[in-house]
């Protein structure tokens, strides 16, 4: 028995260049997944595309605006003229800051929200509508944040739009639960990131470990597992509106 094979799956990943999302890509792949690394970055997918296809992955790139639904839908029609279906959509495109919140500009809070949320929102109704019409179900994992409930200090809208993503996760579980869809969300601890490297001073850091169980931080390639499982229609057909926690026990700590 194998749970969490996805021979013949294709796999979109949104924000596929970035680190977690191309170790989560390098994982799908390695079930037997077709591989579909989506960003705005060329030379950055490219660089994803190689690894994952030394390793023997079928895999190609896709240059999109994960904001823009125009970008989407042609992505979509792509993947369609590959592989000839959308199996799994994961939801990996982040930007984060570290502006004090009297100081956040509506510029910067639009930025944030498109990103985290907007696109998030733009690529479940395009992939998702896919999914439904297609009558073969499907599995959709957006990638949430700790930050999402309590929200972490110094990081106002990125915590506001990842309790978006939450709340999204679990509305589109209810809406699609019937048409075989899935819905759910992995909610990753510190993984050190181009994103939030920025933002770890030494205090940061020693308090983010006063704060971890674990005493460290994340490996992406320990992201992997959850991704694999809640891609694998075998091994979660009956989880629907999850939000998986991969964090070292971050949420369970309290005073």
């Amino acid at each position: 028995m194998n749970l969490f094979d996805l021979t013949g799956k294709t796999a979109v990943i949104l924000g596929g260049n970035s680190t977690l999302g191309s170790s989560m890509g390098e994982a799908l792949s390695g079930h037997g997944a077709n591989i579909a690394i989506v960003g705005r970055n060329e030379e950055k997918s490219e660089a994803v595309r190689a690894l994952i296809a030394a390793q023997g992955g079928n895999v190609r790139t896709f240059q999109a605006d994960t904001t823009s639904k125009v970008d989407l839908q042609r992505v979509l029609d792509e993947v369609l003229l590959w592989t000839g279906q959308v199996d799994i959509l994961m939801n990996c495109p982040g930007k984060n800051s570290a502006t004090p919140f009297f100081e956040i500009t509506e510029e910067e809070w639009d930025a944030i929200m498109d990103v985290n949320l907007k696109g998030v929102m733009l690529a479940c109704q395009v992939f998702g509508q896919q999914m439904v019409n297609h009558g073969q179900g499907g599995s959709i994992i957006n990638i949430s944040s700790v930050s999402s409930d309590p929200p972490l200090s110094r990081v106002f809208t990125y915590s506001a739009s990842k309790a978006a993503i939450n709340n999204l996760t679990l509305n589109l579980a209810r809406e699609w639960g019937q048409n075989g869809v899935r819905v759910n969300a992995i909610i990753p601890g510190f993984f050190p990131a181009e994103q939030n490297r920025k933002i770890l001073s030494a205090e940061r850091i020693d308090s983010i470990m006063g704060h971890t169980p674990m005493n460290r931080f994340g490996d992406p390639k320990e992201l992997q597992g959850a991704a694999v499982f809640l891609a694998s229609e075998q091994a979660s057909s009956f989880v629907t509106g999850a939000l998986i926690r991969v964090d070292g026990g971050f949420g369970s700590m309290t005073i």
